[in-house]
């Protein structure tokens, strides 16, 4: 019995720091993604604009 909890507590302590570090990676690559998207329709925007393009 004694074994089976010693390999819970190494579980848990593997694991313990596993979901922040995945949950930041995560939100660091979605805040690129929205960058460079939000990038991508300003460009479009402006050559649109410059173009004369007609906004009906």
């Amino acid at each position: 019995m004694r074994t089976v909890l010693l390999i819970k507590e190494i579980y848990k302590e593997g694991f313990r720091n596993l979901g922040h570090y995945l949950l930041k990676r995560y939100f660091k690559i979605f805040a690129w993604f929205s960058f460079v998207m939000f990038t991508i329709v300003l460009y479009a925007f402006i050559y649109r604009v410059v173009t004369g393009f007609p906004f009906d």
